[in-house]
């Protein structure tokens, strides 16, 4: 797969197909003549692009939010009118609370004439990213990457938790951006792939897991996203498949291949997280997903 840069997302052409896409009028000028699309994006550090720099002069240093995110990729590419509150650390409760003092929850965005909103989110509830990773990267620097020590402890404990839990947190949160802004199309994006489906030979130095713990996390990045997918089908919302899209880009491949930055030797000043390539991959599946391109 060719991968795609920040360049390439920006060229993305929506003058009259993306517009027509997401309902608005589209004619011979459509591009030149119509309002630019009021678009929203909401969501957590791979929506914000954490790590990436450089920063967003306009958004609160705490996010670590990136001007080279995918909604600002995106919202390039369309000539949107750019509103993008997403947060580093964010969690569904930060969408109807405040995540630090002076930061507004990030519903505060949403409006009724809002036409296009875009979120990443659910890795952050119940700690599930930063519990797996650290739970199972103690558990193999400790067995020598041999086994599957955090498998055997965890089991199903994080996956249970996402069912529990993150699902319908999600859920409830694709509907109320529904009842805020009812004529926007709404798109949650599934994560990239963080680690490749099965152990990488030196992939051990950078990502400290052990052999059969790879695709355990593999395993509950998988249902995590699932949640999202069938979140995004009962609440009439458009789930961005990163699977096939991100394969091949996880944080084990060389540097630039990959989306996703390791824990260690990676380029990011936040470790597991997407690089521009990452971003700009994001911004590509979904404005291929929302027939944009």
């Amino acid at each position: 797969m060719r991968m795609p840069t920040p360049h390439r997302t920006v060229a993305v052409v929506a003058a009259v197909t993306g517009v027509a896409a997401l309902g608005l009028a589209a004619g011979p000028a459509a591009a030149d003549t119509a309002e630019p699309l009021r678009y929203v994006a909401l969501g957590d550090s791979y929506s914000a692009g954490s790590g990436v720099l450089p920063l967003d002069p306009g958004a609160p240093l705490l996010c670590a939010r990136t001007s080279r995110n995918y909604p600002h990729l995106l919202a390039a590419s369309l000539r949107a009118k750019l509103t993008d509150v997403t947060c580093g650390g964010a969690q569904t409760t930060h969408f109807t609370t405040a995540q630090y003092p002076g930061v507004a929850p990030q519903f505060d965005a949403l409006k009724s004439d809002t036409q296009l909103v875009t979120l990443t989110i659910g890795g952050n509830d119940n700690n599930t990213f930063i519990s797996s990773i650290l739970a199972c990267g103690s558990a193999g620097i400790l067995s020598g990457g041999k086994g599957s020590p955090c498998k055997d402890r965890y089991g199903d404990t994080f996956k249970d938790e996402v069912e529990s839990k993150t699902y319908p947190a999600i859920k409830a949160s694709l509907n109320q951006i529904k009842n805020r802004s009812p004529k926007a199309k709404v798109a949650i994006l599934g994560y990239p792939w963080i680690t490749p489906a099965k152990s990488v030979p030196g992939c051990f130095l950078k990502m400290p897991l052990a052999e059969g713990d790879v695709p355990y996390l593999r395993d509950l990045q998988a249902h995590l996203n699932g949640a999202a997918r069938r979140a995004a089908a009962e609440t009439g919302a458009t789930y961005v498949d990163m699977g096939a899209a991100s394969d091949a880009h996880d944080a084990c491949r060389p540097a630039g291949q990959r989306w996703i930055e390791p824990v260690l030797f990676g380029t990011n000043f936040v470790p597991v997280h997407p690089n521009a390539a990452g971003e700009a991959g994001m911004a590509e599946q979904t404005a291929r997903t929302l027939n944009l391109t």
